[in-house]
């Protein structure tokens, strides 16, 4: 929601022109509550507040203004004042507004970026759109193995205005090849006389420039590091991913999961921002495959209607049948996907998985059969025939926690998403087998 408290003050601070007020407003609070109070404001409005701000907090304010802000400002200010602007981003935050920014406007602002600000754009630009190069950054303190630690504070005191951490520092040899780390409490706490090469990691976490973004944050967390490095195939140096941008990684890659597993497209922008049409065509693309598996069901059903007709009684349970297999298919999904996610299981842990399934099935369905039995006492014309319940939800369940556990292991193997095997996939699925099992069981059982 929207914080309209300072909007009133603001506005008319921006018509009366009254500077002292509003460098004070830029100046008196956290950056993110002052844009928080900005948000109200349109992009022009927020820009004309952001001037009266000194460079650094201008640009520590305008990182907290909304994606909608960013880009107008970016659209509708006059294109030599943004050009500069943009070189005192960071370089993987620039790269991604441009990345947002109409294209023709883009081309009118890149020509009068500086050169080296200017190369730095469009080196990241080339990386695939997901990988490490993608999110990394270029500003990383750089030092040499034979620096002197009594040196290095100096060092960093020239390079610390384009830095994006100081918490770690990377050694490089003159060919820009990744050689170590030493953090900045070593520094500190480094005796005289010793060198960077003395004190340095050299056994060091680093990924590749085209890894798969969501691999990186695993990385990260696993080792708990507040920023990982990024080198090239020869182990050359090109940037570093730090822990904010590996949170909204992660903040990314589970709301696509959350789209997936709920049978939606994932969004590129906000529920409210998506275009109607653009939103029903996401949805619609799932809502049609989900159709179709339900006419399966409907087919499999028809298939089984002099069956039906017999022992009508059946009909009362089919809805406690496919339910209850849909549901079990889609906790083992569920469990699967997340699990496969946070790296609790490997591909070749699938042998495990399948054991677990099946005693998870043998236990659910057995349970689940028991209650199933009494309820279709009363309706049953014998105790064999009640007995189809039970017997047809022990299978319904065993195939489906089977396959919502294997489904997104499959798709992992494929190299595909797993939560592409969504819930509703999964239940419609199972639906259609449900049915057929059930049916088969009947006649079995009670076959006329």
């Amino acid at each position: 929601m929207t914080n309209t408290l300072y909007l009133p003050e603001l506005r008319e601070m921006l018509a009366e022109n009254d500077v002292a007020s509003l460098r004070e407003f830029c100046t008196a609070l956290h950056p993110a509550r002052t844009a928080e109070f900005m948000e109200g404001l349109t992009g022009r409005e927020a820009w004309a507040v952001l001037r009266h701000a000194e460079m650094p907090l201008r640009v520590e304010i305008f990182g907290f203004l909304t994606d909608e802000q960013q880009v107008e400002i970016f659209e509708q200010e006059d294109r030599a004042e943004i050009a500069q602007f943009i070189g005192e981003l960071p370089p993987d935050d620039r790269v991604d507004l441009l990345g947002e920014v109409e294209p023709w406007i883009v081309d009118e602002i890149m020509p009068l970026i500086a050169t080296e600000e200017r190369r730095d754009i469009q080196r990241l630009r080339q990386y695939p759109e997901g990988t490490a190069g993608a999110i990394m950054t270029t500003a990383f303190a750089r030092l040499s193995e034979d620096l002197p630690v009594d040196q290095v504070k100096s060092v960093l005191r020239e390079q610390a205005e384009d830095l994006e951490t100081i918490y770690y520092l990377y050694v490089v040899d003159n060919e820009d090849h990744l050689r170590g780390l030493i953090s900045f409490r070593e520094v500190v706490m480094g005796a005289p006389g010793t060198t960077v090469g003395d004190l340095m990691e050299r056994d060091l976490v680093s990924v590749n420039v085209l890894d798969d973004q969501e691999a990186v944050a695993d990385k990260v967390a696993r080792y708990d590091l507040l920023a990982i490095p990024v080198v090239d195939e020869e182990h050359r140096m090109l940037g570093i991913i730090t822990h904010d941008d590996v949170i909204d990684v992660m903040r990314e890659e589970a709301t696509e999961d959350a789209h997936m597993i709920g049978a939606v497209a994932p969004l590129r922008e906000g529920y409210l921002e998506t275009p109607l049409v653009t939103l029903t065509w996401k949805r619609g693309i799932w809502l049609a495959i989900l159709f179709f598996g339900a006419l399966l069901t409907a087919i499999a059903l028809g298939r089984y209607e002099s069956v039906i007709q017999q022992i009508a009684w059946l009909v009362l349970f089919i809805p406690l049948v496919i339910s209850t297999g849909g549901n079990s298919g889609n906790q083992s999904a569920t469990l699967i996907i997340t699990a496969l996610s946070r790296g609790d299981i490997r591909l070749t842990d699938w042998w495990r998985v399948v054991g677990r399934e099946l005693a998870m099935g043998f236990l659910l369905g057995g349970s689940l059969g028991i209650v199933g039995f009494f309820c279709a006492l009363p309706v049953a014309p014998t105790f064999l025939a009640a007995g189809v319940i039970p017997v047809t939800l022990v299978l319904v369940v065993l195939v489906g926690t089977l396959l919502g556990a294997l489904l997104p292991l499959l798709f992992s193997r494929l190299g595909l998403d797993p939560a592409m095997m969504s819930n509703p996939f999964v239940a419609g699925l199972v639906d259609v087998l449900g049915i057929i099992i059930y049916m088969h069981v009947a006649l079995a059982m009670i076959g006329q």
